[in-house]
């Protein structure tokens, strides 16, 4: 607050536009005394000692169409969008939407906070890129339908994919052949990789058998053993076909280790069946993988 304000008393009869101090209200904001003031127009409205010292509000919002305390912008220029008239509606930090006129001939509702600090300029005639007709064109295995709206600065398209799900994805996306499908590719790519069979991942029980198994996020350097912080003690466990075994819990680590690798004995039979039925290996090349495995 400037020195000429702090010297500026405010009590009953103070004025400040069409505003008349009436009373006390005991509220506080910030430090600062709540007034209760009566409008020229009659209602009455509770405004802080600094806001009345500064003058930024001078009515009850009959005249300027602001609420008390907001920064009134009608009619200032911010890019090609001039400020009309202030909203109802706040955005996620609580600063007012206005209703702004574009020099295009568009017009949209903007924040505030977007338009003092430069980030919209427009109803949204300068960004790129353009609107294109997509309807009816493919996109890896994704058909154009119709078109979406706006979001996020980028235009929108529903598509229907070969696998018959629906979709929406964005223009720039699909002109660049980043979006290709509603997910079912990644997620068959996925399912390929991952070897699932009788809801098992062969990959996965590869990786647990091999010498290099343990996780970044492993800290006792043998998949499925645990520290038990609390106890002091040795949690192994086992998980197979979707189902968690609970081997037991060890004074020794050493022990936790050896429960681990006699349960997964079950992993190698499940191995040695799936290589015999669904990639049939010769009885050296079996042997080599068990000795991999071990």
């Amino acid at each position: 607050m400037k020195p000429e304000e702090k010297r500026k008393k405010i009590a009953p009869g103070f004025r400040v536009g069409h505003l008349t101090v009436d009373r006390d209200t005991g509220e506080r904001k910030n430090g600062h005394i709540v007034w209760n003031c009566v409008c020229d127009c009659g209602n009455e409205i509770k405004v802080d000692r600094r806001t009345l010292l500064r003058g930024t509000v001078t009515d009850c919002g009959c005249l300027t169409k602001v609420r008390p305390g907001q920064r009134d912008i009608t009619g200032q220029k911010f890019g090609r969008l001039t400020a009309r008239y202030c909203t109802d509606r706040r955005d996620a930090s609580g600063s007012y939407y206005w209703h702004c006129t574009c020099d295009c001939g568009g017009e949209v509702d903007a924040s505030l906070g977007h338009l003092t600090t430069g980030y919209q300029k427009s109803c949204g005639c300068l960004l790129h890129p353009p609107l294109k007709d997509m309807v009816g064109k493919r996109f890896g295995k994704l058909t154009v339908m119709a078109y979406a709206g706006k979001e996020n600065g980028m235009h929108r398209w529903k598509c229907v994919c070969d696998c018959g799900k629906e979709t929406i994805a964005g223009q720039s996306l699909l002109l660049d052949g980043r979006t290709k499908s509603c997910g079912c590719i990644r997620a068959n790519i996925y399912r390929e990789n991952l070897k699932l069979v009788d809801g098992t991942s062969v990959t996965m029980l590869e990786r647990n058998l091999s010498p290099n198994r343990p996780y970044r996020n492993n800290t006792s350097g043998h998949v499925g053993v645990y520290y038990l912080k609390k106890s002091g003690r040795w949690s192994s466990q086992i998980i197979f076909k979707g189902k968690k075994y609970y081997l037991g819990v060890f004074e020794n680590k050493l022990d936790a280790v050896k429960a681990r690798e006699r349960a997964e004995e079950m992993y190698s039979d499940f191995l040695d069946w799936y290589y015999k039925e669904y990639c049939p290996l010769t009885d050296a090349e079996r042997k080599v993988k068990r000795i991999e495995r071990n």
